[in-house]
């Protein structure tokens, strides 16, 4: 359900945008506000685990993700949408981190690597199922349900986990209050939100407001860094980065997660602001990925658990495979039928299971049994915060190709033939300025998506190539072997 909302979004950002009364750029806040709330509350999560139970703060935080459900659905406007989705993702940052946890307490060491490659699912049909309900419910019903309708899935899921978890305990420590390093870490990442949400708006670093938003984010980020390595409770244990395995996975995980995203982000706007589809046709596309996944996961999971194959040619492979795909997707055309787009994207979903998966098992066998809850903070932390970074990149490096190709275009364009061909159908001369200029355009846009496979492409190898400074033997919990302690 918290991924779901990762991407369920996407495809209804026209619909929101229309009915608020808001433009496209807008709407994306509905995105980004919602991954860097989540960034903000995600490292927490291991101090929470470990001043309040894991379980009660899984308990506490799908309680309250439903009720910020409740008003996304609700919300008149976009500044109340965009705090409640703010809501929203603070309650839900720490479900995903919190049930690895308690997943890796509940089941003992020899079956958790079947179980958490159950649970690696989540992160990958999440956003391939996002976009196809979220266009189903935004053409059918509204905008408004892809939200509300969380709201009974988190009142029947806390129920059950105050049933089910009502006997699991983990030890509690009174650990005083890190305010010093929680307060540093609301500033820089709220500073960098506002860079996210506005730059585009003000032209990035055109803009003196932009610019010193962005250096107090960077002083922040240091200063937070600093405090947090010195800080005797810190507020995010930064110390299972001393785990080079750890850190490696964490760098692939960051690029790789970012450079797949984009897709996720501008494809579904390009299949309806161009080629014309509804939200749901267009979520038929980016979420036939899921087929595929299913039918390669149990392979993929049985690998990266059965101890006979080294994680990172599983991982590396799952990687590269990606970014062949992406380069296949840069060869798209205006011309193309749903059926040719819905093939590539298909393809890519026999790498996501080697990706999603292989990933979250060996980062979290890369640390401590007792610094679970941390690295699993640290995990999703990473994740979210590069699905906000892509977003707003993705969108500005798009939007700044679409300028650039149409100048081209339009620089090299004879329109003389195309204009007496239109003259002579009775079009005047405004009317055939317009239809050229949106010829110019729909090509331009779709190149600039070409463009943006190409980048997002090599950002995919570049994440495969890091991820071999990973020592062979990582794993340091029981969660399928992989080499010794």
């Amino acid at each position: 359900m918290v991924v779901l909302d990762l991407t369920i979004a996407n495809v209804s950002v026209p619909h929101i945008a229309g009915n608020l009364g808001i433009s496209l750029d807008q709407g994306t806040w509905i995105i980004t506000s919602y991954a860097v709330a989540e960034a903000v509350c995600v490292p927490l999560t291991g101090w929470l685990a470990a001043r309040f139970g894991a379980a009660r703060v899984f308990i506490v935080a799908m309680s309250g993700f439903g009720a910020f459900s409740l008003l996304c659905g609700i919300a008149p406007t976009l500044g109340v949408l965009v705090a409640a989705r703010i809501g929203q993702g603070l309650f839900g940052a720490p479900l995903m981190p919190m049930s690895q946890t308690l997943m890796m307490l509940v089941f003992p060491p020899e079956r958790r690597g079947t179980f958490m490659a159950v649970w690696a699912m989540t992160t990958l049909m999440g956003p391939a199922l996002g976009p196809i309900l979220g266009g189903w419910i935004s053409d059918n019903w509204s905008w408004h349900w892809i939200f509300l309708i969380n709201v009974p899935i988190a009142l029947g899921s806390g129920l059950a986990a105050g049933v089910l978890l009502a006997k699991v305990r983990t030890p509690l420590t009174r650990a005083p209050i890190d305010l010093v390093g929680l307060g540093l870490l609301i500033f820089w990442i709220a500073c960098l939100q506002i860079v996210l949400d506005t730059g585009r708006d003000h032209d990035w670093f055109a803009d003196t407001g932009i610019v010193l938003l962005t250096c107090a984010s960077a002083i922040g980020f240091v200063a937070f860094i600093i405090w947090e390595l010195t800080e005797e409770h810190p507020v995010v244990d930064l110390r299972v980065f001393r785990h080079v395995g750890f850190s490696s996975i964490m760098v692939t995980m960051t690029l790789g997660y970012g450079a797949f995203f984009c897709g996720n982000v501008v494809v579904p706007q390009w299949l309806q602001a161009v080629q014309g589809y509804t939200a749901f046709n267009s979520g038929l596309v980016t979420a036939s990925s899921a087929l595929a996944a299913l039918l390669i996961a149990p392979l993929a999971a049985r690998l990266s658990n059965g101890g006979k194959v080294d994680r990172r040619w599983l991982l590396g492979g799952g990687l590269v495979w990606l970014g062949l795909i992406n380069l296949l997707r840069s060869t798209w055309t205006t011309e193309a039928t749903m059926f040719d787009y819905a093939m590539v994207i298909f393809l890519q979903g026999f790498g996501m299971p080697f990706f999603f998966i292989t990933i979250t098992t060996m980062a979290l066998t890369a640390v401590d049994p007792q610094e679970t809850a941390s690295g699993a903070g640290l995990q999703a932390f990473l994740r979210t915060l590069a699905v906000a970074v892509s977003t707003s990149v993705v969108l500005t490096y798009w939007g700044n190709q679409q300028r650039l190709v149409h100048n081209e275009i339009a620089n090299t364009l004879n329109p003389g033939p195309a204009s007496d061909a239109l003259g002579g159908l009775g079009l005047g001369p405004e009317a055939i300025s317009g239809f050229l200029n949106g010829v110019v355009d729909q090509q331009a846009i779709t190149v600039a998506l070409n463009n943006t496979s190409v980048v997002a492409a090599f950002l995919l190898f570049f994440s495969a190539a890091v991820l071999w400074f990973v020592p062979k033997h990582t794993t340091r919990q029981g969660a399928g072997p992989m080499g010794g302690h």
